[in-house]
């Protein structure tokens, strides 16, 4: 047990320090900051954005002579915005994805790494785990904006609900990069891998649309295997056991299909 923690660590840091020399990663993680950072301000303070729409509430409620329940603005901040970086993640995560495995097939040290001592299993948890911190890394910083203006609100947040918000971005981004990798260790193309990645994505975002759609039994089945629906129920403060183990599966199901893949690979070269 020890030497595989050995060897996961060894991936681990690898591939996150690769990621933080890649000119590539860096310019990703420099457009994922400006982008939030707009919409980070529009949201919270643009003209239609959440103090404006309490603000106009609160006037309209005056004008009426009519008692208005009061927005909760750091709720609908928080739901709002992890949100949009959800949206974000969308088209970030397969990006980061792509050259996982893709560019070890390109430079040909795949089958070097198929055939090493170290397991299939320990180089796809290590891979994974680097990219995910990567992402973490990204995130950290907004993590900022929005504590000092959640530190303005009367009365205080209650933490349970941006804590859980953010848990669940980390989770939605763990299982598609876990999914991202099985699909790069297909492909020698990066951008192919890319690709189907986010045309994945979309359909497991999308699929509770189609399952509403279709009703009944295998309705209800497809909705079970929605991103968004499991997602939504995280961030709106739902802390769903249903929801966790479906985002611990593709996870699973994402680091098992690879280590199959590459496995493949390595009796196919022998």
């Amino acid at each position: 047990m020890g030497v595989i923690i050995s060897n996961i660590v060894a991936i681990y840091r690898k591939e996150l320090q690769g990621y933080f020399v890649s000119p590539t990663a860096m310019a990703i993680a420099g457009i994922f900051w400006l982008l939030a950072g707009f919409l980070f301000v529009a949201i919270l303070l643009g003209p239609a954005g959440i103090i404006q729409q309490a603000a106009l509430q609160d006037l309209q409620g005056q004008q009426l002579g009519v008692p208005v329940p009061p927005l909760d603005v750091p709720y609908l901040f928080v739901e709002s915005f992890v949100g949009v970086l959800a949206f974000l993640a969308l088209f970030v995560l397969p990006i980061l994805s792509m050259g996982l495995y893709a560019e070890e097939r390109k430079r040909g040290t795949l089958e070097l790494l198929a055939t090493s001592p170290v397991t299939n299993w320990a180089v796809a948890v290590g891979k994974l785990l680097g990219v995910l911190t990567f992402f973490i890394t990204m995130v950290l910083p907004l993590l900022a904006y929005e504590a000092i203006a959640l530190s303005a609100s009367n009365p205080p947040v209650q933490p349970a609900v941006p804590l859980l918000a953010h848990a669940a971005l980390i989770l939605m981004a763990a299982a598609v990069l876990s999914l991202g990798m099985f699909i790069s260790s297909l492909t020698d193309s990066s951008i192919l891998a890319a690709f189907l990645t986010f045309a994945l994505i979309l359909f497991l975002w999308a699929i509770d649309l189609v399952a509403n759609s279709i009703g009944g039994f295998v309705g209800q089945a497809l909705s079970h295997l929605s991103l968004l629906k499991h997602y939504n129920n995280l961030v709106q403060g739902v802390l769903d056991t249903s929801s966790l183990i479906l985002f611990a599966s593709y996870i699973v199901l994402g680091v098992f299909l690879t280590a199959q893949a590459i496995d493949a690979l390595r009796l196919g070269r022998s």
